[in-house]
């Protein structure tokens, strides 16, 4: 009646009945064991409803001398070692005593060995060994786990459908596999084959079944855990639907109302975390107060209600910030703590809710009686009790908040110890379920103390990486918490870069980040979170390497993690902070006014839902600081420039000393006043700037931010040079700038922004550091460009930065008076992409001949410089996931810094010193061995010229010109070459002004050092590259022309002309091919048929000795790209005959246009033409390069000559067919008349076969766009 109605009083009668029979039956009597088990079990029923520990105490001791009773072979022996075994259970719930545990299982281990193979009775056994689950729980022990479900497997055998047990096993089964993988999280499959036999189980108990709400609450639980696997959301909805109808089916006054009103109450807390409706907070609240009202003084789970109330409101209080609730929470923590012994584990969770509210309300009696709690419980345990190393860890976890408080580091130093403690604790053999957050843990505080002391503890920043590595192997993909595992790793990795500037670190962890997006599909929880880290990450990589696809794909990013974090969401401040950041650094890149108003926008929402005493609030406030300050240099607005500089006070005030982020907050505020003293002139803004830089630059020597606090403390120094032009302030300003320039764990980019800015402010106070200022800039502009993976992006990146830094470096020079260094300036800074292609190509017989021992140095050097001088590409081709392109960017970065590191061992050879060094200008000077190199220098602070001599110091002439009469001269000429409607000059008329202001000067100098119709060679910088400067002349009758005086040659770089001169020329047995295509395949090209080219194949044919030569002739017919690839490769000279194209756009698509395609410059690249020694391109503007980068020299005929090919004759701009013929015509006779080929002749056989043209009055724009390169 008791079990029906629960009136205690049955039970208390019962019981006295039951003790009344026991002594009616004394020692002795037959059925004295059956009365001690009667009374014992009505006991532990007692306990069950009252928690009265002397009832269990009493029905154990029962238990014991009824089973003393029963020896081996007694019948009922069975019965009386599982009723031991259950009460055995209880108590070990109840006290957490191993030993009651490990007595329980092996009683019924005894008892199952008692049922034969095949009994019925024997599944009953294998069942109640679920207390080995207890003791896996307890221990970690897998091999427990491994023999309950291997028993559960054989019960459910044994209780095939319609047993009347079948539901215990299935239950049994399922449960014990959700715990399996709880703990590995691995097996996938066994938490669907749980779910399956929990729905199972639900079908065996329909509505109105006694058990159906357990079967409710074992079936939400298990989709719970499916949740935190998968993100699934509907797994979750499912849980708490079904936890509903567990709970109405418990109405007030059953015995598990309480256990329901905690499931569900947890479940909401779950969806509340993922999807931040407070209305899920509050029920969740309410059903936890339910729950502990069913659980009065005296109840065994009070104190763990007590335990789950206090965690949701904790959990609104963070959300929500009234202190009541975090309040309540710890009053709760302290009566949960009075219910339980001194040494209780509870004592963790007040001291974690004490943290709490120290973090809140600042009290540090909070906080030391959180440690004190912590150290308590950790000296009450012995070495070996099997949560002392979770104690250990919540003792770390309070002194890690105390050192971030007040900064005393031997908190640190304690948290870290009792870390490395507690992982000792949980060796990797063991496979310990607590290893993977010791080790995620003990990284965090490394990395913290990393932060703290920098350099004094760098190594701390590499062990937490290699825990964190360690975390990862022991989260598979198919864990869940995998995901996490690759974000720590990645945070870690750009903590390292932030401190040591390592761009493999940050390649890295973008690599991580992007696999842990991966598995967080649409509709992940997570998915928010692993879209801004990896958006954050990508960030960083582009203020270090300026590719604004980066930005870009941070953006869209940033966006999409936006979305997901709809209003109320707890962290859709930080989303709106950091989509605003991303949009103002791109409106710095791009000057798009919308992306700014849109970033101060967000920024002020994200202010409003960062209330004041908001732990985050300072980087709210910086934020939109930051943006304003931006938007004041774009608009002058005075308010808003005060606005940042009031916010900026704000968030420094709430970063205390000691805090990580205190530096960039001086910093940010220091810029903002360096600002305000500009505008307005109060020395205060100037004296306060200063003082906050200075004190960043003096903390931060080893740390990226190093770099920009010099940058502030430059600008300052400038504004005191402008306001009392006292020397040493400039000379502090360009001193700062140095440093800044030279730091080296800033990055490349970063520092190489500074030396420009070094360079602008240089020049523009006329300080003699200029020079060092460029050349600094051109090293690092050019280690910059190497780490680029193709020639494609190589010219994109090229274009971020000033196209006139060479020839600027070089009037700098030369304004200074240093002649040989401006020509080692201009030859290090012009064309970046063909040096760089060129030191892979470098050959290195001569050191193997001299040293055996460099053999292996030199096999290395070749194999490396093979991979990078790969078949270029084009950084993100269609069809290649952006995970791929960047895996082969960052195997390129590692093959370049492993490539430097053999040329830097290279240079330790006696003669290698300088080993792709850039060049001196001794062995520059070589270049002139032939004849006298004129190199033309358009900059905007001069326009000079330098007469290069092999033998004599070069010759430094300033011409009276600027560079704006320059870029009318090369207005003028294109006007007239590409004729607009309107009047405009002849181009006799501009070739007479190039004579007066540039040529003539420069002719009559040369004079002196060369004699009449001897060679000389152009090498035009900047604007100078796009006029005909071969013909320039007065055209008056009798007048002076160039042509009349000199044979003119260009080249495109020194380097270039140096190498073509050490060809081996070939006498006998010369190759030649003439390859003509007429009119290309329409379905490429809709370009008009050329009606010369057959013409002009024949008429070379006809022209060209044989012997020498052997000739090889491609008609339009023949001409396919890779037929005519592979003739150009096999012969040594060559004429081409068709269309052709320039791409300004994308000059390395430039192209010769076949029948079946054009042959691009990329294609030439990868055509081996090194002993190539001629080349005719009979091609419209084959010479003409990209204006927007003139000293880059991108155009089919640079790429002829800087890939080998030591004589070419190309075009400046569009070829007339006919007038091509009769050139083509006139020199190869002239070329050919002796009956021998020599390429060094080439360029006065076009000289004289201009000529020719100009006896039959073809117009000089004609004739002048035909020009020679080379040799």
């Amino acid at each position: 009646r008791f079990r029906q109605r629960g009136d205690g009083k049955d039970l208390d009668e019962a019981i006295e009945h039951h003790r009344a029979a026991l002594q009616l039956r004394p020692t002795g009597h037959p059925n004295r064991s059956a009365s001690l088990n009667n009374l014992a079990s009505a006991l532990s029923t007692r306990f069950e409803q009252r928690g009265d520990g002397k009832d269990l105490g009493e029905a154990i001791q029962h238990h014991r001398v009824a089973l003393q009773l029963m020896p081996d072979g007694h019948p009922n022996r069975l019965f009386s070692l599982n009723n031991l075994a259950f009460a055995l259970l209880t108590r070990f719930g109840q006290r957490d005593d191993g030993k009651d545990l490990d007595e329980a299982i092996q009683h019924h281990h005894v008892a199952l060995q008692l049922w034969p193979e095949g009994h019925p009775g024997r599944s009953t056994s294998l069942n109640n060994l679920t207390s080995a689950l207890s003791r896996f729980e307890r221990r970690g022990d897998g091999k427990d786990l491994d023999e309950a479900i291997q028993h559960f497997r054989v019960a459910l055998q044994l209780q095939p459908e319609g047993h009347p047990d079948h539901l215990t096993s299935l239950n049994n089964l399922a449960s014990a596999l959700h715990t399996q993988f709880e703990q590995r999280g691995d097996w996938e499959e066994d938490l669907d084959e749980a779910i399956e036999h929990f729905r199972v189980a639900l079908q065996l108990r329909p509505a109105g079944h006694p058990d159906r709400s357990a079967s409710l609450n074992n079936l939400a639980s298990a989709l719970s855990t499916r949740f935190e696997k998968r993100g699934d959301g509907n797994d979750l909805d499912e849980a708490i639907e079904h936890f509903r109808l567990a709970l109405q089916l418990r109405p007030a006054g059953h015995p598990d109302r309480s256990a329901s009103l905690n499931n569900l109450a947890s479940a909401l807390s779950t969806r509340f975390e993922q999807r931040g409706d407070g209305k899920d907070l509050d029920e969740a609240v309410e059903h936890f107060r339910a729950a502990l009202q069913l659980r009065p003084a005296g109840h065994p789970d009070r104190s763990a209600s007590l335990n789950n109330l206090t965690s949701a409101l904790s959990t609104r209080f963070e959300q929500r910030g009234d202190e009541e609730d975090l309040d309540e929470a710890i009053q709760h923590f302290r009566l949960a703590l009075q219910l339980r012994p001194e040494n209780h584990p509870l004592l963790n969770n007040l001291a974690n809710a004490l943290k709490s509210r120290f973090e809140q309300q600042g009290d540090g009696k909070d906080l030391d009686e959180a440690v004190q709690h912590s150290g308590v419980v950790l000296q009450l345990m012995s070495e070996d009790h099997p949560y002392r190393s979770s104690l250990l860890n919540n003792l770390a976890s309070a002194l890690k908040m105390r050192f971030e408080q007040r900064g005393d580091g031997k908190d640190l130093d304690d948290a870290i110890q009792h870390l490395r403690a507690a992982l000792q604790l949980t060796p990797e053999a063991n496979s310990h379920p607590d290893r993977l957050s010791l080790l995620n843990n003990l990284a965090s505080v490394l990395l913290m103390r990393f932060k703290h002391q920098g350099d004094e503890e760098s190594q701390d920043v590499d062990e937490a990486i290699q825990h964190f590595r360690d975390a990862l192997q022991l989260t598979p993909e198919s864990h869940p918490l995998h995901p996490s595992s690759l974000n720590n790793l990645a945070s870690a990795l750009s903590v390292r870069f932030e401190q040591q500037g390592d761009g493999k670190d940050l390649d890295e962890a973008i690599q991580h980040l992007r696999a842990a997006l991966q598995l967080m599909p649409e509709g992940h929880p997570l998915r928010s979170s692993s879209l801004n880290n990896l958006a954050s990450a990508l960030s960083v990589r582009f203020s270090q390497r300026g590719d604004g696809r980066d930005l870009d794909e941070a953006i869209e990013h940033h966006r999409v993690a936006l979305q997901l974090r709809s209003s109320g969401h707890p962290d859709r401040p930080s989303s709106l902070n950091n989509l605003a950041s991303a949009l103002s650094v791109r409106f710095l890149q791009r000057g798009d006014g919308n992306d700014l108003d849109e970033a101060i926008k967000h920024c002020r929402v994200a202010l409003q839902l960062r209330p004041e005493g908001h732990p985050v609030r300072p980087f709210s406030l910086n934020n939109l600081a930051s943006a304003l300050l931006v938007r004041f240099s774009q608009r002058g607005d005075g308010n808003d420039l005060d606005e940042a500089i009031k916010h900026y006070r704000v968030a420094l005030q709430l970063k205390p000393s000691g805090h990580p982020d205190r530096p960039s907050s001086l910093i940010n505020l220091a810029s903002a006043l360096s600002v305000r003293f500009e505008q307005r002139g109060d020395g205060k803004d100037l004296d306060e700037a200063i003082q906050l830089s200075s004190i960043v630059a003096e903390q931060s020597l080893v740390h990226p931010i190093h770099l920009r606090a010099r940058g502030i403390l430059a600008k300052t120094q400038l504004a005191l040079w402008r306001s009392q032009h006292t020397m040493q302030d400039l000379d502090h300003a360009m001193d700062h700038y140095r440093v800044a320039a030279q730091c080296a764990p800033a990055g490349l980019l970063r520092r190489l922004e500074s030396s420009l800015q070094w360079v602008k402010d240089a020049e523009e106070y006329q300080h003699p550091s200029a020079l060092d200022a460029y050349a600094q800039s051109l090293q690092l502009l050019d280690s910059h460009i190497s780490l680029t993976s193709s020639v494609s992006s190589r010219h994109q990146a090229r274009k971020h930065f000033p196209h006139d830094l060479s020839v600027n470096a070089a009037s700098c020079a030369l304004r200074q008076g240093d002649v040989c260094h401006a020509v080692e300036l201009l030859e290090q800074g012009r064309a970046l992409h063909w040096t760089q292609i060129a030191r892979f190509r470098t050959l290195l017989d001569d050191l193997r001949s001299r040293d055996p021992r460099a053999e292996v140095l030199v096999k290395r050097f070749r194999d490396l410089s093979a991979m990078l001088d790969r078949p270029a590409q084009t950084s993100f081709d269609k069809g290649r996931s952006i995970p791929t392109v960047e895996a082969e960017a960052q195997r390129y970065r590692d093959l370049v810094e492993e490539w430097n590191k053999v040329v830097e061992e290279i240079r330790t050879f006696e003669g290698f010193s300088r080993f792709l060094l850039p060049p001196l200008f001794a062995d520059l000077r070589e270049a002139a061995r032939e004849g006298p190199v004129v190199i033309l220098i358009a900059s905007k602070f001069s326009c000079d010229a330098i007469i290069l001599l092999h033998m004599q110091s070069p010759v430094h002439l300033r011409l009276q010109i600027t560079s704006e009469e320059i870029r009318d001269l090369v207005r003028r000429c294109f006007r007239h070459i590409r004729p607009d409607p309107g009047e405009y000059d002849t181009f006799e008329e501009i070739m007479r002004e190039l004579w007066k202001k540039v040529i003539h000067p420069v002719v009559r100098e040369l004079k002196r050092y060369a004699r009449k119709d001897s060679r000389i060679w152009w090498c035009p910088t900047s604007l100078f590259t796009a006029l005909p400067l071969h013909s320039a002349g007065e055209y008056e009758r009798g007048s002076q022309v160039l042509s009349k005086f000199f044979v003119s040659s260009y080249t495109l770089s020194l380097l270039a002309l140096i190498k073509a001169r050490t060809y081996t020329k070939t006498t006998s047995g010369i190759k030649f091919a003439a390859i003509g295509q007429a009119a290309p395949d329409a379905s490429f090209t809709a370009l008009k048929p050329l009606d010369f080219v057959d013409s002009e194949l024949d008429q070379i044919e006809k022209l060209l000795p044989k012997p020498p030569v052997l000739f090889t002739k491609l008609t339009s017919s023949e001409s396919t790209k890779q037929q005519a690839l592979r003739t150009l490769q096999d012969h040594q000279w060559f004429h081409l005959s068709c269309h052709g194209g320039q791409d300004l756009s994308k000059p390395f698509k430039s192209h010769f246009m076949m029948r079946d395609g054009p042959i691009s410059l990329l294609d030439i690249i990868n055509t081996d033409i090194s002993g190539h020694e001629f080349a005719f391109l009979s091609i419209s503007e084959t010479a003409r390069g990209d204006p927007s980068a003139p000293d880059e020299v991108i155009h089919l005929a640079a790429g002829l000559q800087f890939m080998g090919a030591k004589s070419v004759i190309g075009t400046l701009w569009s070829v007339l067919d006919n007038v091509t013929y009769d050139l083509v015509s006139a020199f190869y006779k002239e070329f050919c008349k002796d009956g021998t080929m020599d390429c060094t002749m080439a360029a006065r056989a076009l000289h004289k076969a201009v000529a020719t043209l100009a006896k039959d009055k073809v117009p000089l724009e004609a004739r002048a766009m035909f020009i020679h390169i080379g040799i």
